[in-house]
């Protein structure tokens, strides 16, 4: 085989920027050993996680970006608080982004940004999901009566106050994974999706088969060495994800519809479950990296955020970003070498494959001449994916990377492409 090209993205005039190593703490499904943590325990165990393997000064870092979806109420800038817990400066800043299921992707390019723009030499950047514990609001007709409550002066004020309360105001408020403009929940409009594309039930169940079957094997040879393990407070160390379940075509077909009932072919087996995780990466301009005696694992090249209707498009993104980020650095699909997809459901990962090969598509949605062309399977996913590994919303995207570039040294590649689709149509 010729070799390829060595081809490099970097820009002029522009710094490059590296990823010098990233690392997550084992992803459990919801309500297991995490269940008592707060969020920015989880995050505090990542940052300490990175520290320990990289040895990086603490003061060095000069920014803290983080990425996260249900906000714990009483750490709304959960990046601040991880970051003062694991023992970073407090004159480094930190921020919180949040943008669904690509809220660490949003962190790592504000990084890569940073950097660019010669604000920062260092950064890092990561994610936290904590689905164990979410906020449950009273309704609104209680919140409303209980801060008017607060302002009432008399006793009198406050005995007519609470005469009005009524049986239905208890009900609480759950947050929801559906769409605010839709009001359909992400699993109803994967469902959709499928059968759009004419994605089987089968065809689902196999391919989520496929990544947990590639996910034991990854885990089982030690592949996944972004896995930091984490004591946690009165319980054992977490050493390893704990929702990969290889398990049979037979059994899984035994499954019920999720969420289009009866005749949807989304179940839980084919899409990916709750998940608590954390994970954190170390960002640096190349030349700061080799100074401080680093070998990079990557460069950051370029990226693209894509939005599309969230009604008939929501998990698309993918297909719409792909086409762009590789005609920005010049490559084409048959440049990639490894290929790190989100998988939120089998059947949102096999539309869009459908959708990437499909010229009638691509002329019709897209306003493209021809298709991108699907990503071979031997180049994607295979380590497994959001379907067996979990899918912590915010900390997914720093997964995703960190597996590229591991990937990448494994096999001998040089290009790998990242992409996730997020609620809201992005």
């Amino acid at each position: 085989a010729q070799p390829k090209t060595k081809k490099t993205l970097g820009k002029t005039g522009v710094k490059n920027v590296v990823v010098v190593e990233g690392v997550r703490i084992p992803f459990l499904q919801s309500g297991t050993s995490y269940a008592d943590l707060m969020p920015h325990d989880l995050a505090r165990a990542a940052l300490q996680g990175l520290l320990t393997r990289t040895s990086v000064p603490r003061d060095v870092v000069d920014y803290i970006v983080y990425g996260t979806v249900i906000q714990e109420v009483k750490t709304s800038n959960v990046a601040r608080e991880a970051a003062l817990g694991a023992g970073f400066s407090d004159k480094t800043p930190a921020h919180t982004v949040t943008m669904a299921c690509i809220s660490s992707n949003q962190a790592m390019t504000t990084g890569v940004g940073m950097i660019a723009a010669g604000q920062c030499d260092v950064v890092v950047a990561g994610g936290v999901e904590l689905m164990s514990d979410v906020p449950i609001r009273h309704s609104r007709k209680m919140r409303k009566t209980m801060l008017t409550l607060n302002r009432a002066k008399t006793l009198g004020q406050k005995l007519s106050l609470i005469s009005k309360i009524r049986p239905d105001y208890f009900t609480p408020e759950l947050p929801a994974v559906a769409e605010f403009s839709t009001s359909e929940t992400m699993g109803h409009s994967a469902d959709r999706l499928a059968a759009a594309f004419g994605v089987s039930r089968l065809e689902q169940d196999e391919y989520a088969l496929r990544s947990h079957s590639l996910a034991k094997k990854a885990q089982d040879e030690g592949l996944l060495q972004d896995v930091v393990p984490f004591k946690v407070p009165g319980k054992d160390t977490v050493t390893k994800d704990n929702g990969i379940r290889p398990s049979s075509l037979e059994q899984m077909g035994k499954l019920k519809p999720a969420f289009v009932k009866p005749y949807g072919t989304v179940t839980a087996a084919n899409s990916s479950f709750l998940t608590d995780g954390a994970s954190a990466m170390l960002i640096m301009s190349e030349e700061k990296a080799l100074a401080m005696g680093y070998k990079p694992k990557a460069y950051l090249r370029d990226f693209v955020y894509v939005s599309q209707d969230p009604k008939d498009q929501l998990l698309l993104g993918p297909t719409y970003a792909t086409p762009k980020v590789l005609e920005k650095a010049g490559l084409t699909l048959g440049d990639i070498d490894v290929f790190e997809f989100h998988e939120a459901f089998a059947g949102q990962i096999l539309a869009n494959l459908k959708a990437m090969d499909s010229d009638w598509f691509a002329q019709n949605y897209m306003g493209r001449k021809s298709k991108v062309g699907a990503p071979p399977l031997d180049k994607f996913n295979t380590w497994g994916g959001s379907l067996s590994l979990g899918h912590p919303f915010g900390a997914t995207g720093c997964r995703l990377v960190i597996t590229a570039a591991h990937r990448l040294k494994k096999e001998g590649g040089q290009y790998g492409l990242v992409a996730a689709c997020a609620a809201g149509g992005q």
